[in-house]
C-alpha cells in the first residue's frame, strides 16, 4: 500500500497517477491505463465493471487503489462522485440540475458562463508548458501538410484551426470521417498530425493519432487531461482546463490557445 495519504483533489489524483503510471507491473498498468482514459467512469462504476474494462481481476483494481493510496474502490470512487457530483451527466440531466437551482435565466446563465471561462482563460498560462507549446509551433510550421482531427465537442476547435492555416495559406487538411471515410492513408512522410480530443476521446482520434506515431509522424494534441492515453504514444502534448458551471463545459480557453497555435503556425511557416 502506498505510504502517501489518498489524493484529497482530481489534480492530485492525476499528479500521482502520473508519478507512478510508468514503474507498475502489467496488470496493475493496464488498471492505471484504462483509468487515465476512462476515469469519468469511475464515480458510477462497480469494481466489476472497471475491472471488465482493464481486462484484469477485481482483485488487481484493489490493489491498484490501494497504491494510489485508497484503502480501497469505494474511497477511490468517493473523490470522483464528490469531485463530478455522479460524474458527468447528460445534457438532460445537466440541464434539470439548473432548472432546480433556478439558475436557468439567460441573463445569469451569461454571467456564470463569463465567469467560468474568464477563470478558464486566467488558468491558461499555467496549463499550457511554453516549452512544450514552442516545439508545437515549429513542428507543424515545417510540416509539408498538416492533418487536423477533432469530433464530436472538439470539431469546433479543429475546424478553426483549418479554417485559420487555409486563410494564412498554411496547408492544412481536415479530417471529419464523414460518412465513416478516414482519409487516414492520407498521412506521408513530412506531415504532422493536430489532434483536438478531449476526455473520454473520441475512437477515431485515438486510432488516427496511433496511426501516425507508429509511422513517425509527429503528433501534437490539445487535450484536458494531464493523465491521457495519449502519454503512451510519441505525443507533444499541450494541456487546457475548462472550468464548468452546471457540469456544462464551455471552449473559452480552448479557442483562445487555437487561436495562438495558429497565428504562430502561420507567423512560423511566412518565414520559413
Amino acid at each position: 500500500m502506498s505510504e502517501a495519504g489518498p489524493p484529497a483533489t482530481i489534480k492530485e489524483f492525476e499528479d500521482r497517477l502520473l508519478s507512478v503510471s510508468a514503474s507498475l507491473p502489467k496488470r496493475l498498468k493496464q488498471c492505471a491505463d484504462y483509468v487515465a482514459a476512462n476515469n469519468d467512469r469511475i464515480a458510477v462504476s462497480t469494481v466489476a465493471e472497471m475491472a471488465e474494462g482493464a481486462g484484469v481481476q477485481p482483485s488487481a483494481v484493489m490493489r491498484f487503489c490501494q497504491i494510489m493510496g485508497f484503502s480501497g474502490y469505494s474511497e477511490m470512487q468517493r473523490l470522483f462522485r464528490e469531485s463530478y457530483v455522479g460524474g458527468w451527466p447528460d445534457y438532460s440531466t445537466r440541464l434539470d440540475h439548473l432548472r432546480e437551482k433556478g439558475e436557468g435565466s439567460p441573463s445569469l446563465l451569461l454571467a456564470e458562463f463569463v465567469e467560468a471561462g474568464r477563470a478558464s482563460l486566467e488558468s491558461l498560462l499555467q496549463t499550457v508548458d511554453t516549452e512544450s507549446l514552442d516545439r508545437a509551433v515549429e513542428t507543424l510550421a515545417k510540416a509539408n501538410l498538416i492533418h487536423i482531427i477533432g469530433l464530436r465537442r472538439s470539431f469546433p476547435v479543429a475546424s478553426y484551426i483549418a479554417y485559420a492555416l487555409e486563410k494564412m495559406k498554411v496547408p492544412a487538411m481536415l479530417h471529419s470521417v464523414t460518412g465513416r471515410l478516414d482519409s487516414f492513408n492520407a498521412l506521408r512522410p513530412g506531415d504532422a498530425l493536430l489532434a483536438i480530443t478531449f476526455s473520454p476521446n473520441s475512437p477515431e482520434t485515438m486510432e488516427l493519432v496511433e496511426i501516425a506515431s507508429r509511422s513517425g509522424i509527429p503528433v501534437v494534441a490539445l487535450t484536458d487531461r494531464v493523465v491521457s492515453p495519449l502519454r503512451k504514444l510519441n505525443v507533444n502534448l499541450l494541456t487546457v482546463s475548462e472550468v464548468d458551471f452546471g457540469a456544462f463545459r464551455s471552449l473559452s480557453a480552448t479557442l483562445c490557445l487555437a487561436i495562438a497555435l495558429s497565428v504562430a503556425i502561420g507567423a512560423r511557416h511566412g518565414n520559413g
